[in-house]
């Protein structure tokens, strides 16, 4: 896992590769909706949905963590083994990906370009960028940041460090799962309720872990202890409010609260209400903190592999 993170920091996933091959997260996408077409079909009444739901779940879990066992299983022993397993984990640890897309947003933002700021933000949460001021643009990038650094990183990591391939593949997997299929909209909330489970038993230990990395290097530390503590489980999500409120905390910022999608306003509860609002400067601190728990948690795993 740490040349997983080592070769995604140095490289990412550059842009020609994915022109030519596309990406191990867009080739699930395919197949989850290939499932959802057909198995997934409005005339069948709810319990029957949610029945194929949970097949067509486990069917692409256990494909994937298959896959990766039977490719683990080819590979010498070794330390060619280890660098082999840390290419082939490299596309599902999202490191890079992850930083350069929300730093996209804080470039334009600090320069004071609220525009270039709404469509960068756009491509990374599914709220309505056209009603963000700088302060809800500042938010959604930190949020993103903080949720994102638990199911991009710290989950598949922490899955691949204890199962090697068929651990990161079967939570790439997972993870693939509930964001296409897993929300409560009209199509998916029967067929999708298996992978919004799965999700959340996945993400409970990393979230968790991430929350307490963000504790550890924020900058007010106690903060962002007494907000996580406190105010994580107020999130609708089980798990993303520890790293969001840890982060919101340690910042001196407020996080979630109401928000706009898809034209519907959502009366979300705030993380540290009574803080301030975020500004631009608050997602390069954000940023900072990140890098640095992310660098933490691969000495951390660099340490062990050699106790």
């Amino acid at each position: 896992m740490v040349v997983a993170m080592a070769v995604d920091a140095l490289l990412g996933w550059p842009a020609w590769l994915f022109a030519r091959i596309g990406h191990p997260v867009t080739w699930l996408g395919r197949l989850i909706a290939a499932i959802d077409t057909a198995w997934n079909r409005a005339s069948d009444p709810p319990a029957l949905r949610r029945a194929a739901g949970v097949a067509g779940a486990l069917a692409v879990i256990a494909l994937s963590a298959a896959l990766g066992w039977a490719l683990q299983s080819l590979l010498p022993s070794g330390w060619i083994q280890i660098v082999l397993i840390g290419i082939l984990a490299w596309p599902l640890v999202a490191l890079r990906s992850l930083h350069d897309h929300v730093a996209a947003v804080a470039t334009p933002l600090l320069a004071g370009d609220v525009a270039a700021a709404r469509d960068a933000v756009s491509r990374i949460v599914g709220r309505d960028p056209a009603a963000l001021d700088e302060a809800g643009i500042a938010r959604a990038a930190i949020e993103s940041l903080a949720e994102n650094a638990s199911d991009g990183i710290v989950a598949p990591v922490f899955w691949g460090a204890l199962f090697g391939l068929p651990g990161i593949l079967g939570y790439k997997a997972i993870n693939t799962l509930d964001s296409m299929i897993g929300h409560r909209s009209e199509r998916h909330e029967a067929f999708g309720w298996a992978a919004a489970c799965i999700d959340d038993v996945a993400n409970f230990i990393p979230a968790r872990l991430t929350g307490f990395l963000f504790v550890l290097l924020a900058p007010q530390r106690s903060e962002a202890l007494a907000c996580m503590t406190r105010d994580a489980r107020r999130h609708r999500s089980p798990n993303a409010g520890w790293p969001e409120a840890a982060m919101a905390g340690g910042l001196g910022v407020r996080l979630s609260g109401p928000r706009i999608y898809h034209g519907s306003p959502t009366d979300e509860p705030w993380l540290n209400e009574g803080a301030r609002d975020p500004r631009a400067a608050d997602i390069a601190e954000a940023l900072t903190v990140y890098r640095r728990a992310m660098s933490l948690v691969a000495g951390l795993l660099a340490i062990l592999a050699f106790a």
